[in-house]
């Protein structure tokens, strides 16, 4: 059992104040009051108050009185009290914890310790909630009252109710690719300062699209209290693109939809999901059914699963969850899909994903390390070869991923069974994941998901942990919303991953003498049905007599689109831009990228500043930064300083300059300092490498503004003589959004 559950009711009592509803990210003090039970607690024994893994809750700190989140802790009786913030030093998921030790002295039944959570006494603003929304946020006690460091936790412990603040940023989403006549409908929502649905919307607004839309009111009003508005059954009658703006009151733009291209007859439709994340039965936040009800009618997913470590899932919460995916599973509405998480340590395969088709099959564990019940401990998979060899019989799809543990997909991998990697979530971006596949000759898609914890799946903000990106979603290229469409999109290969944002992508390779398109990896399924074609799509697998394809792509962003990398596996072909030399202004951009190493530990700082000799900043803005305490920090003429990380992902800053081509620009980090003549900024991106994993800063000249949220464009790509040419693009927005096409992978 993870905690001692020796008579916790004489273990004493606890009290919170204020208690109720409390705005996510918000300024307060909190004074809990905990007063000794039966036993008390002996010299060098302990209190802890725990906190789940995800919170943002703080951060805590006991030094300085004036300084944000100071913390008090007093005994009723003068007994010395050892005050500590940790982090993974309490059993999962109560993974941040206040140690509040007794030390010469001891409690009695009935004496009291009096911790104050953002004392003010001393100037400080307090500390600050939690920036997500949380129905009942713990402060979860744990008494160590014989002093053995043997935690018993409180029968009941107290809480709040975490809330979402005022509207702030508005969001509007489309679908990507409709068929013509066929209904589509329009998601509005605003979000409060750390990216939680306001349900204190108290306004109508104005929809104006680019072109008519059947059934799309010219006004429409949020109802008290609703979180979303969401407008059914629009059509397009005749094929075309279209964007809607929504306007306040005034006429001022509060935000445009993405593109949503209709099509007549289209082979494939766009399905958005974000299949991959957790709730509090395990690691994350609210419960399993807010979870999928939060993807549903407030990030407006078509599909869904959730994703539970597996030595923390019970039998129980198992079939529970069954249940859940059985009554939610709503097909051309949404798709929820049974899963879970398989959890093994890096070394022996690291994380997986486990997607089934139907409900009622069985978890093959990695563990049953959090599971006091080993009844069904016969059914675990220790490795990742003895999950493979589970699942062969089983209709199921997996992935590999990188979360805390990584996957290790050089020891092990199915190709009938393992259909992708996720290459980004909110654990950052993991481009070498594909690498690693590519270097043992694997063919893989790529996904995109939130991992999230914090219950926001398909719409996952970082918050002000650790998190240092927003987690990503998946295009399903699939011919109706259900199970068998999504799931034979998976098997196939056949979609894209964003960080994030709905851009429509349609990436195609043409083969002039012709091409044997395979339904299965013909490497791992020997007997294959094939179809002999002249085009290829994302994902497809096919074997080819030419020396070379035409490869052509359209992309429609979510914001203005920067440039287009196309790739053969790890081998860069091309960059596409959507602007030249000749457009090039007084906006210069430095980027932010990479990671320490592949583990938990990851996160790389980019604190720093930059300096400017014989010019002037104009203005500054940070991109790509998804944390409010950090991003810029000081601005003036010469100089600009920030806080900033990445983790695998990137970021960065635009500064504009008095003019372009005079100075010099210094850049101090903590990694690496480097001084670069202005005019020697161009077009191309001067890349100084700071080590570690792919870590590095770049700098680069860009237009003063860039408005084109459309490129197309063909390239002749050649065919390798040997083994696989693998072609897929990266696509990057200015705004920092990026996406990932599944490569088509072609061989002789």
């Amino acid at each position: 059992m993870p905690y001692s559950e020796y008579r916790p009711e004489l273990m004493g009592s606890a009290t919170l104040a204020p208690s109720g509803a409390i705005e996510a990210g918000s300024w307060q003090t909190f004074e809990l009051v905990y007063t000794a039970g039966k036993f008390g607690i002996d010299d060098t024994g302990s209190l802890k108050i725990a906190m789940r893994f995800a919170t943002d809750f703080g951060p805590v700190q006991f030094d300085d009185p004036a300084a944000p989140g100071y913390t008090t802790a007093v005994a009723s009786n003068g007994a010395v009290l050892d005050l500590r913030w940790e982090f993974k030093r309490n059993i999962r998921p109560w993974s941040r914890a206040l140690y509040i030790g007794v030390q010469k002295h001891f409690l009695a039944e009935g004496d009291i310790i009096t911790i104050r959570f953002g004392d003010k006494s001393g100037g400080s603003k307090g500390v600050r909630v939690q920036t997500y929304c949380e129905r009942i946020f713990e402060f979860r006690v744990f008494v160590d009252a014989i002093a053995t460091y043997d935690y018993v936790a409180l029968p009941e412990s107290p809480h709040i109710d975490i809330v979402p603040g005022p509207p702030v940023t508005w969001r509007a989403v489309l679908p990507t690719l409709k068929c013509t006549g066929g209904p589509f409908r329009l998601s509005i929502k605003a979000e409060d300062a750390w990216g939680n649905p306001s349900n204190q919307v108290n306004q109508a607004v104005q929809l104006v699209p680019s072109v008519p839309v059947q059934g799309l009111p010219a006004q429409a009003q949020f109802e008290p209290g609703a979180f979303a508005l969401v407008l059914d059954d629009l059509k397009l009658d005749t094929p075309g693109e279209v964007m809607v703006q929504v306007l306040d009151g005034t006429g001022g733009e509060l935000c445009r939809t993405n593109t949503l291209c209709v099509q007549d007859d289209p082979q494939w439709l766009h399905f958005w999901g974000d299949l991959h994340g957790q709730s509090n039965e395990t690691l994350g936040t609210n419960t399993a059914e807010e979870y999928f009800l939060f993807g549903r009618d407030r990030a407006f997913l078509d599909a869904c699963s959730h994703q539970g470590n597996d030595f923390q899932m019970t039998q129980a919460f198992w079939t529970d969850l069954n249940a859940l995916t059985a009554r939610l599973d709503d097909p051309g509405r949404f798709v929820a899909i049974p899963g879970y998480e398989w959890s093994a340590n890096t070394a022996i395969g690291g994380d997986r994903n486990v997607f089934y088709r139907h409900e009622g099959r069985p978890m093959y564990r990695s563990s049953h390390a959090q599971i006091p019940d080993l009844s069904d401990e016969e059914t675990d998979g220790h490795n990742a070869h003895d999950l493979f060899e589970h699942l062969k019989d089983e209709d199921c799809v997996c992935w590999a991923h990188c979360g805390g543990r990584y996957a290790n997909i050089t020891y092990a991998h199915d190709g009938k069974l393992e259909a992708s990697v996720e290459v980004h979530s909110s654990w950052g971006t993991f481009e070498w994941l594909l690498h690693d596949a590519f270097s043992k000759n694997y063919r893989v898609g790529i996904v995109c998901n939130s991992d999230g914890h914090k219950g926001r799946v398909g719409a996952s903000f970082p918050g002000a942990s650790f998190f240092g990106a927003y987690g990503g979603l998946t295009c399903y290229l699939a011919s109706e919303l259900n199970r068998d469409g999504i799931f034979e999109a998976l098997r196939a290969r056949r979609h894209y991953g964003t960080t994030g944002n709905r851009m429509y992508l349609d990436v195609r390779a043409q083969i002039a003498g012709g091409a044997k398109r395979f339904e299965r990896d013909p490497a791992e399924f020997g007997d294959a049905p094939s179809q002999d074609v002249s085009e290829l799509l994302v994902g497809d697998i096919a074997q080819v007599t030419d020396d070379e394809v035409e490869f052509s792509v359209i992309a429609i962003g979510s914001a203005a689109i920067e440039k287009i990398d196309v790739f053969d596996g790890t081998d860069h072909l091309i960059t596409h831009r959507t602007y030249g030399v000749d457009d090039l202004g007084a906006r210069f951009r430095l980027t932010f990228s990479g990671a320490e190493y592949r583990g938990r530990s990851r996160t790389t700082t980019w604190d720093g500043d930059l300096q400017i000799d014989g010019n002037e900043i104009v203005s500054v803005e940070m991109f790509n930064n998804w944390n409010l305490d950090r991003g810029i920090q000081e601005q003036g003429a010469k100089t600009v300083s920030w806080k900033a990380v990445t983790s695998g992902n990137y970021c960065g800053i635009d500064f504009n300059l008095k003019t372009p081509d005079k100075g010099d620009v210094t850049i101090n980090t903590p990694h690496v300092r480097e001084t670069l003549a202005i005019a020697d900024l161009g077009v191309e991106e001067t890349v100084v490498s700071a080590g570690a994993l792919d870590r590095k800063f770049a700098v680069q000249r860009l237009p003063d503004t860039l408005d084109d949220c459309r490129a197309e464009f063909k390239i002749i790509c050649p065919i390798r003589a040997e083994g696989d040419t693998r072609l897929y693009v990266r696509v990057q927005q200015v705004d920092g959004h990026r996406a990932w096409t599944s490569p088509i992978y072609l061989f002789r």
